[in-house]
């Protein structure tokens, strides 16, 4: 039986890149590692495909090479910090890699606003991904108050 995630903006199912559209991304997830109840997992992956894309629109069409650059590098490494942080070896590992992946977030904040300021991306395409990223922020968040609530208990 085949298990259909939906979030804003993405479609996932085993990771395998079905459609895409600036807009709009659908991903097949095939990575058996990949457990289908980690929410900030897939979402994380989700928004890093999307930021690849958008790193080659503005390469590609606006000619747009250097802010999309720590775009990318940010973008996508939200992520793979994700990624380290489930392979920790203790919860103060853990932790320390949650932190590193909302702080990466909040610069891909910083970087998507400058682009749609500057007139590189369209204030529609800015919108959806400032969407799904704020929805990483809120539950990377939520993950480390939840940590430190454990802990100070």
């Amino acid at each position: 039986m085949e298990t259909w995630i939906v979030a804003k903006d993405v479609l996932l199912n085993n990771y395998e890149l079905i459609n895409y559209e600036l807009r709009k991304c659908e991903l097949r997830i095939t990575n058996d590692s990949m457990k289908n109840d980690n929410v900030v997992q897939i979402k994380s992956y989700a928004f890093a495909v999307r930021i690849v894309k958008v790193f080659k629109y503005l390469n590609e069409e606006k000619k747009e090479y250097v802010l999309s650059k720590q775009l990318l590098r940010c973008g996508t490494s939200i992520g793979a910090n994700i990624e380290e942080s489930i392979g920790g070896q203790t919860e103060k590992d853990f932790f320390a890699k949650l932190t590193i992946a909302y702080k990466e977030a909040r610069e891909t904040h910083y970087w998507i606003r400058l682009l749609t300021d500057t007139g590189y991306l369209m204030k529609e395409q800015s919108d959806s991904l400032l969407q799904d990223l704020n929805e990483l922020l809120k539950i990377i968040g939520s993950i480390q108050k939840t940590i430190r609530n454990s802990t100070a208990n």
